[in-house]
């Protein structure tokens, strides 16, 4: 584990393995390193992967005054740390992210974004669950916000939910129950526009999976249009924790869109790992 520092001088906690192109993830709401968990091994065979704990969870820092532009920031500081352009990984809340972590470092060789969390009329999110996901942090009760998180919010099947709660990372992620809070209000504040983004050029991958919801479609479809050249790969049967329930699937994905950009099953002269 090393720390980077951030533009206003939180640190953040990363790991990196294995060898060849760099390939940084970006875990998402409630989450940290440890959601890649179950494909690392994987990845690692092609990659030199980093994984950061993002701040306010893990061994990460934080500050009281929070906004995604911080959290885009310490993304670009990472990646310009690593010293060579990488390809982005944001799943979810770490999706949204990444995407405008994008706009701040030119050390990108090609985004890859899980279903970023962009709202959109019909999303779920309402006044009347910011009161009670308020509510149950505000009486200790962590584990509670976090199951309504994940039932009401992200929509996750039973048994996935399950599989969850029984995992390694359930205790992190209930450590870090206080900052799910803040995260849905800077998606909820957050507006898309194509516009800041038609410039990008960075080869794009728009992973969805095939039984999310209707509006998570609809996020892929407008992204589609918006970045170019992008593509989108449809995770059959799945939902919003590929890299969990069908992780095998999930890494073919991954490794046939960066196969196709750049990416590399031998390391590369200079690579930091």
């Amino acid at each position: 584990m090393e720390f980077i520092s951030s533009k206003d001088g939180v640190p953040i906690a990363c790991w990196r393995s294995g060898a060849g192109r760099p390939l940084l993830l970006v875990h998402g709401t409630s989450g940290d390193h440890f959601a890649w968990s179950p494909v690392l091994a994987a990845l690692e065979q092609h990659f030199c992967v980093w994984t950061i704990d993002r701040r306010g969870r893990g061994r990460s820092g934080d500050r009281h005054d929070y906004a995604l532009e911080r959290e885009s920031e310490d993304i670009a500081a990472v990646i310009d740390a690593i010293g060579q352009p990488v390809h982005l990984l944001g799943h979810s809340f770490g999706g949204l992210c990444a995407l405008e972590a994008a706009l701040l470092t030119s050390n990108i060789d090609s985004l890859l974004l899980y279903e970023p969390s962009i709202s959109l009329a019909g999303s779920g999110w309402s006044p009347e669950f910011d009161t009670h996901l308020q509510a149950l942090l505000d009486s200790g009760n962590r584990e509670e916000a976090l199951l309504f998180f994940f039932r009401e919010i992200v929509k996750s099947p039973p048994h996935e939910l399950a599989a969850l709660q029984a995992g390694p990372s359930w205790p992190g992620r209930l450590a870090a129950a206080h900052t799910i809070h803040r995260e849905l209000r800077s998606i909820s504040h957050y507006t898309f526009e194509p516009n800041r983004f038609t410039a990008l050029g960075i080869p794009a991958l728009l992973l969805l999976g095939g039984e999310s919801p209707h509006r998570r479609h609809l996020i892929a479809e407008m992204l589609h249009r918006s970045l170019s050249p992008s593509q989108t790969a449809v995770l059959k049967g799945q939902q919003h924790s590929a890299m969990r329930s069908a992780p095998d699937l999930f890494v073919r994905e991954i490794l046939t869109f960066l196969h196709l950009h750049g990416g590399s099953t031998l390391a590369v002269a200079g690579c930091n790992c």
